[in-house]
């Protein structure tokens, strides 16, 4: 073991480093405190032998920035002191040590505590070793060693809240064995396993990015959930995956469709998560794995998410109108007027899940169009965001009269717009 010794006497130091070399260990010097949180930084060390009194930072205040610098890693602390008044050991081991020595050190007792942190080092380094066997084992098909249905839902989840932070788009692919019933009946259970583990290798190599999950979601069916990955890219790597397994060559004479084992892919993009959730996007590539199939199998389908909520967007501004629209694609159904008398009719007719509303309009303005559609029975109910170009607590103190719902100020932040959006299609 490396054992980092911290003592300002050099005649202690050097006397302990000796025990610890006849115990078969490596001693690491440090002079006081100071020297051995950067030692701590820099040399990964399994045991600390602590000095209590010293100038500078004390070896009680040592081992407090030590533990809180290592956090959840633990490694063994023994204190070295002149003092065995209770109150001392107390605040030795309140501060973070292990086990205490009395000056003068003896080199039996010294070995003999090393050693008992020994053990005591091992067993931990042991039952963590299991832990993450048993970690390992729990999230994995045994099969495949694929990730296992739960693991993939919360990884999943994990992703999924992540890629609605970001706004970045999401793929999931379902993949069915084709005829795998057929492949069993032929050539028995064992062999059907090694086709599945067959499978399940070249999936790993397809879906290769560090943010790609896979698993095997039940039987010869495989699930997968590309982060980051609009439809160029989702059609790519499923036809990938598709001509690779076709690529293997696996015989099936119980196939209507080829001699060989192929498989069947649906695939779900959503390109932003706004109006949707993961459980949705899963049974839409479910959807589009039953069309491959019925569609002649060995094949990939499609689905894009399309959101059914809509976005009123009152602007007479060609210039704006774009920004606008470009920031809530994949958001929501966009239509827009340069009207507002228009609006009002649209409002009406069409019923959206949100308006906005630019103040400045030729004839009617804003407030007012905002106004006459909070007094309408039909409309009052539909949340209005005013946007204006006006200085801000103008915009508010106005938006409160015609009981707008938000204001927004130009030019319009697009995180900024799309979360207010955002925020009324959830409440819708």
């Amino acid at each position: 073991m490396k054992i980092l010794l911290v003592e300002d006497s050099p005649t202690l130091r050097h006397a302990t480093s000796t025990y610890i070399r006849n115990a078969g260990h490596e001693p690491i010097v440090a002079t006081c405190g100071e020297e051995a949180l950067q030692m701590v930084d820099k040399n990964p060390v399994d045991m600390i032998i602590m000095d209590v009194e010293m100038p500078g930072l004390d070896g009680f205040e040592t081992t407090r920035l030590i533990r809180e610098w290592l956090g959840d890693h633990w490694i063994p602390i023994i204190f070295v002191t002149g003092h065995s008044e209770e109150n001392s050991l107390r605040e030795g081991i309140d501060a973070g040590g292990d086990d205490y020595l009395i000056k003068p050190v003896s080199s039996v007792i010294l070995i003999a505590k090393i050693r008992a942190m020994e053990r005591i080092v091992t067993m931990r380094n042991q039952l963590n070793t299991a832990n993450q066997e048993l970690l390992h084992l729990s999230q994995k098909d045994s099969l495949t060693n694929l990730f296992n249905r739960r693991t993939f839902d919360m990884k999943a989840d994990e992703y999924w809240r992540m890629a609605t932070r970001t706004q970045e788009p999401v793929t999931v692919l379902l993949l069915d064995i084709d005829h795998f019933k057929l492949y069993n009946d032929e050539y028995g259970h064992q062999a059907g396993d090694e086709c599945i583990r067959l499978i399940s290798t070249a999936l790993r190599r397809c879906l290769n990015r560090p943010g790609d999950i896979v698993a095997r979601y039940g039987g010869e069916e495989f699930i997968a959930l590309l982060p980051n990955t609009p439809e160029k890219g989702a059609l790519y790597v499923a036809e990938h995956i598709r001509k690779t397994i076709e690529a293997l060559h696996i015989r099936h004479r119980g196939s209507r469709e080829s001699d060989r084992v192929t498989v069947s892919i649906g695939v779900s993009l959503a390109n932003v998560t706004t109006g949707t959730n993961l459980s949705r996007q899963i049974s839409q590539a479910d959807k589009a794995l039953y069309r491959s199939k019925h569609q002649g199998r060995n094949r990939v389908t499609l689905n894009t998410f399309a959101p059914d909520a809509s976005v009123l967007i009152v602007d007479d501004d060609p210039t704006s109108l774009a920004v606008i629209g470009k920031a809530l694609k994949g958001h929501c159904a966009i239509v827009s007027t340069q009207s507002g008398e228009e609006c009002l009719q649209l409002a009406k007719e069409m019923q959206p899940d949100v308006i906005l509303l630019d103040v400045y309009l030729p004839g009617v303005n804003g407030y007012e169009i905002c106004q006459m559609l909070k007094d309408d029975g039909s409309t009052k109910d539909i949340p209005v965001v005013l946007v204006s170009v006006c200085e801000k607590e103008e915009l508010l103190q106005f938006g409160r009269r015609v009981q707008a719902n938000a204001c927004l100020q130009k030019p319009l932040n697009k995180h900024q717009l799309v979360a207010k959006i955002r925020q009324y299609l959830k409440a819708r």
